[in-house]
C-alpha cells in the first residue's frame, strides 16, 4: 500500500501537474488570437465527432460543470465557430454542431500548435514517446474510472 510520503507516486503526478501547466501555457500563447485551449479542445472534439453533442454531454466529456461548458459554448457560438440548435425530440435540451468557421478556426489553432508538438515528440524522441504512451493512456483510464 501507498503512504502518503511515497516517492515515486509523488514525482510522477509532480511531473505530470508541471508538464500539464508547461504544455498548456505554451500552447495557449500559440493559438490564434481570441481562442482559448478550452475553444480549441471543444472545437477539436467536433470536429472529430460525426454526430452533434449536447452541452451536458460535452461537460462530461471534458470533466467541467455545465455551467463551464455553457460559458464556453456562448464565446464560440459568438465567434460563429458552433451552431447550437433545440434539440427536435426534447425541447428543454439543445444539441452543438462544429460550423464551417469553426472548422477553420480549428486548422488554423492546429496550424499554430502543430509545430510545438511535433519538435516536443522530435526533441524527446518518437520511439520513447510510443513507449510512454500506453502507461499515460492507462493512467488516464484509470483516473477517469475513480472520478
Amino acid at each position: 500500500m501507498a503512504t502518503p510520503d511515497d516517492p515515486l507516486s509523488v514525482a510522477l503526478f509532480s511531473e505530470m501537474f508541471m508538464a500539464d501547466q508547461l504544455a498548456r501555457n505554451r500552447l495557449s500563447r500559440a493559438l490564434p488570437k481570441g481562442m482559448e485551449l478550452s475553444h480549441f479542445s471543444v472545437l477539436n472534439h467536433l470536429a472529430a465527432s460525426t454526430e452533434e453533442k449536447s452541452p451536458a454531454q460535452l461537460a462530461r466529456v471534458f470533466h467541467v460543470t455545465r455551467g463551464a461548458m455553457t460559458n464556453t459554448l456562448g464565446r464560440l457560438e459568438w465567434a460563429g465557430y458552433i451552431h447550437i440548435r433545440p434539440d427536435w425530440d426534447d425541447a428543454r435540451r439543445k444539441m452543438v454542431a462544429i460550423s464551417p468557421a469553426g472548422r477553420r478556426a480549428r486548422e488554423a489553432a492546429l496550424s499554430a500548435i502543430a509545430p510545438i508538438l511535433s519538435e516536443t515528440v522530435r526533441e524527446i524522441g518518437a520511439d520513447r514517446v510510443r513507449q510512454a504512451l500506453p502507461v499515460i493512456r492507462e493512467m488516464r483510464v484509470r483516473l477517469e474510472n475513480d472520478s
